[in-house]
């Protein structure tokens, strides 16, 4: 939890919480960090969104019902789920024993075959990813390039673009990360600390089809799509702050609609959405986790291990 924006993650304890209406309590087992919660700790956020201090952190969770409010009718205690923490104010958050979230937004049952382990990191990157992927919507064979594709979200987005029947170019040092996503499902990968462009322009001549902006100078990425073609971002890059470039562009926000919540859960059942998981904390080790994660360099997720069953 934080006391004030910018204030380094600590932890504490606090009282339990009690499910209002239309609200279910959970026992939370994992979580992970997003660049969300990284932002938030940092005081990035500071002004834009109501809060209330203490704010507990965290987005992501896959637990136990423990607990149902008046009117809830779609789960039951002991009923295994995850989501993503999606209340209008900053307060309550999933790097706790408990959570409390409403019944209609952000929450879906567990399904067979997707552990705690895989769920607690799925939430947030993963609906993410799928908003970035059905905002290019790549047809089979063309060409997309993934910018910051080693991150939570690019890894996801690099196999579900690939199932996708894209061409996937990938931005990772050359090594092991550059190994993971070629087994992900990446075509190509370029190293985003050379020449991008040089690279790029190397595989796809004439510009690809599509990009999709999660990290990098977001006018260099523009700037190798072909006219015409597609560019999300996730983080606010805009039509306007692209200038006179001849793209469709798309801004992408993460939603964690039921639908959404259960088509990517039914991935990771299938195994076509394997997360990748770079290190595994403990509830006391969060603060440790922000430093990690701020220094980058990971591949994939940082998870937190909080229930026994995590």
């Amino acid at each position: 939890m934080s006391e004030s924006f910018g204030a380094m993650p600590e932890v504490r304890e606090l009282p339990e919480p009690t499910p209002g209406d239309g609200e279910v309590k959970i026992e939370v087992q994992t979580s992970s960090l997003n660049g969300y919660d990284a932002k938030l700790a940092g005081g990035f956020l500071a002004g834009e969104l109501e809060h209330q201090f203490p704010v507990v952190l965290g987005r992501d969770f896959a637990g136990i019902v423990t607990e149902v409010g008046p009117g809830v009718r779609g789960f039951m205690p002991g009923e295994k789920v995850f989501g993503v923490v999606a209340k209008p104010g900053l307060g309550d958050g999933s790097f706790g024993e408990y959570v409390v979230v409403p019944e209609e937004m952000g929450l879906a049952p567990l399904p067979a075959g997707v552990d705690y382990r895989c769920a607690g990191v799925l939430g947030l990157a993963g609906i993410a990813a799928l908003a970035s992927v059905d905002a290019i919507g790549p047809g089979h064979g063309e060409t997309l390039l993934i910018s910051g594709a080693t991150g939570g979200v690019g890894h996801y987005a690099v196999q579900l673009a690939a199932a996708r029947g894209a061409t996937v170019i990938a931005t990772a040092e050359a090594g092991p990360a550059a190994d993971l996503l070629h087994e992900l499902g990446a075509a190509h990968t370029v190293d985003h600390r050379a020449d991008l462009a040089a690279q790029v322009r190397q595989l796809a001549p004439d510009g690809v089809d599509g990009a999709i902006h999660l990290a990098g100078d977001p006018e260099t990425v523009a700037d190798l799509v072909t006219p015409g073609g597609r560019f999300a971002s996730t983080v606010g890059v805009d039509a306007e702050q692209l200038g006179d470039r001849e793209l469709n562009v798309s801004t992408v926000e993460a939603i964690p609609d039921r639908i959404v919540l259960d088509h990517i859960a039914t991935e990771a059942a299938a195994d076509r959405l394997r997360p990748s998981i770079a290190r595994t904390y403990l509830l006391d080790e969060v603060p440790q986790a922000f430093t990690d994660f701020n220094n980058s360099g990971t591949v994939g997720k940082l998870a937190v291990a909080i229930g026994s069953a995590g």
